[in-house]
């Protein structure tokens, strides 16, 4: 079922709790009420009926028939449809997770539709039922309300996309071979995000500077321009996140860049002195090996001190060859 709650207010007392759409739009006549209908993944067939009750624009319900669409606040006549991108923060997995809310939004009705688990809409509504005075206000009031819990919503992902950096620090210095990917995968959540809270500026800003003309009630100036300092201050820490990440990969880069440098500096030492060792062992060999021939007509074999020569020889030239290499730098 995507009916999620169902509702017609008067005078911001919830007189009326419909079980089906049809009951609802033949209440909030009869009533001259407001109607606020929560649908959660509808189907063409509910939604094109809400549309066709309340006239809603066509464009704009193409557009809630598909999703992947950005933040963003468009008026057609009375009618407000407003785009949101609302987020909650995985701890299980450490994994950003962003959803997409449309709102329909008229003079005697609200129209809410969730693609995803957030934002938390029961708990506006339970908020907006205990404060009369702000639901009398009427369905604009329910938008401002709805604005402020997704920017509240940002709040413990902010938190969450700050732990995983400070874990990220730590992994750098510790030589992580993966940190370079997580440092790739969290940037991208962080994009994404900002993605989403950026244009928020705009929309709630619009609504905050100019409410007559999109039909706000005066009195939520000030409630919108408070969920604006939120969105404000979201946006600088999510940008610094994004600069903090942009120099975490460049620094990855750069020791890993160092530490296959200093590996490489290893390998050369242990190769200078590899070839040191076989320099001196090769001497000798020589020695051996051209006296080892035995061709006739080789004097040293029959003289009686070939045999100390050759192996005088051999102890010569590797002394020298080993101070030779020492005083090089290579043993």
């Amino acid at each position: 079922m995507t009916l999620v709650d169902n509702a017609v207010y008067v005078d911001g007392k919830r007189l009326h709790s419909p079980e089906t759409l049809e009951e609802t739009f033949e209440l909030t006549r009869k009533s001259g009420g407001m109607a606020w209908i929560g649908l959660y993944r509808p189907d063409n067939v509910e939604l094109l009926a809400v549309s066709e009750e309340f006239g809603l624009n066509l464009l704009s319900v193409e557009d809630a028939l598909s999703l992947h669409q950005r933040s963003k606040l468009e008026q057609y006549g009375e009618q407000l449809f407003v785009v949101l991108r609302p987020a909650r923060y995985l701890d299980d997995v450490e994994r950003v997770e962003l959803g997409e809310l449309h709102l329909f939004v008229g003079p005697n009705f609200v129209v809410t539709i969730r693609h995803a688990e957030s934002p938390d809409l029961a708990r506006v509504r339970k908020r907006m039922e205990r404060d009369e005075p702000l639901l009398a206000l009427g369905p604009h009031a329910v938008l401002y309300a709805i604005l402020d819990q997704v920017v509240d919503e940002y709040a413990p992902v902010a938190v969450g996309l700050e732990n995983d950096i400070d874990e990220i620090e730590d992994e750098l210095f510790g030589g992580d071979a993966e940190v370079s990917r997580r440092i790739y995968e969290l940037s991208r959540e962080v994009i994404a995000c900002q993605r989403a809270i950026t244009p928020l500026e705009s929309v709630v800003g619009e609504l905050q500077r100019n409410p007559g003309g999109y039909g706000m009630p005066d009195e939520l100036k000030d409630n919108l321009g408070d969920v604006l300092d939120h969105v404000l201050r979201l946006t600088d820490r999510i940008t610094s996140y994004r600069a903090l990440l942009d120099n975490a990969l460049q620094l990855s880069s750069t020791l890993a860049s160092n530490r296959l440098a200093e590996t490489s500096i290893a390998q050369n030492e242990q190769t200078k002195k590899i070839s040191a060792w076989a320099a001196i062992l090769f001497a000798p060999t020589l020695v051996g090996t051209v006296y080892g021939m035995n061709f006739d007509n080789m004097p040293e074999l029959n003289w009686e001190l070939g045999y100390p020569m050759a192996l005088g020889l051999m102890v010569v030239l590797g002394i020298m060859l080993y101070a030779a290499f020492k005083r090089n730098n290579w043993l």
